[in-house]
């Protein structure tokens, strides 16, 4: 019963939310362009499904993710798994100490990534107006490498405590020089690389391992060093992504000269 309240309170909560934007797609619709809606039955049993979907899924993280990922992080970060059987306490450490964290972060940074349904989406749609030059999985597993590298770095700067403008401003630097030589068509992809990855699957895991990973290593604060992982997020898939764009080019290119000099040669 306290389960099925709880869901009954999300979903007033979420019906509240989603109200106002159904009335302004309905607003518009009939009183700015003057036009009746098509098939007004399957839009309300749609609004239904898509309210029943939000609160299913946000029920889904507050149960499972959350949870989980914040108890993998209090595991990797026990002083009985970290020093060794019978360590009680950390009072001091190194940053290889954790070197479970950072191969986890990167795990589940690729693995949320190449789940993530608006991943999936912009993928297939670039595929397709590029003539299958940009092919589906290449620009998963570059914006998913992406990710996992971000969330690993990300991680190890929670262990040493560094500042997030560090990276965040070290980073940005790396895009800016990749921008100026990367392939003009694959910059705007790049760029909405970055924002498809902070999305429904990746999103939950990787916040709840940056707080536990705040919560458990000995002097961090959860406010300052729990939150961060997501610009980390969305950050190194634009490197990623024009890495394998500029590394693509280069190999096309190679290819070409070496097929010019076979064509020559006598």
């Amino acid at each position: 019963m306290e389960a099925l309240f709880h869901f009954g309170t999300t979903l007033i909560s979420l019906v509240r939310d989603v109200l106002p934007i159904a009335a302004i797609l309905i607003g518009f619709q009939v009183l700015v362009l003057r036009r009746p809606i098509p098939n007004p039955a399957g839009v309300f049993v749609g609004l239904l499904f898509v309210l029943a979907g939000l609160a299913l899924f946000l029920e889904g993280l507050e149960l499972a993710l959350f949870p989980l990922g914040r108890l993998m992080a209090q595991q990797l970060t026990s002083p009985s798994f970290v020093l060794g059987e019978g360590a009680v306490i950390i009072d001091s450490f190194n940053w290889a100490d954790y070197y479970w964290v950072y191969i986890f972060a990167a795990a589940i940074g690729f693995a949320t990534t190449v789940a993530e349904p608006a991943l999936i989406a912009v993928s297939i749609k670039a595929n397709q107006v590029s003539g299958g030059t940009i092919t589906v999985n290449g620009l998963r597993f570059a914006v998913a490498i992406g990710v996992a590298a971000g969330v690993a770095l990300g991680a190890f700067r929670i262990v040493t405590g560094t500042p997030l403008h560090w990276f965040i401003i070290s980073g940005y630097i790396i895009v800016l020089i990749q921008t100026a030589f990367a392939p003009r068509a694959i910059i705007p992809l790049a760029y909405d690389s970055g924002g498809v990855t902070t999305s429904t699957v990746t999103v939950p895991l990787v916040v709840a391992l940056g707080l536990g990973l705040a919560e458990t290593i000995p002097g961090r604060n959860v406010l300052l060093d729990g939150f961060g992982l997501i610009a980390f997020a969305s950050l190194f898939p634009m490197i990623s992504v024009m890495a394998y764009a500029q590394i693509s080019e280069w190999l096309t290119r190679r290819a070409r000269r070496k097929l010019a000099s076979q064509e020559h040669s006598p």
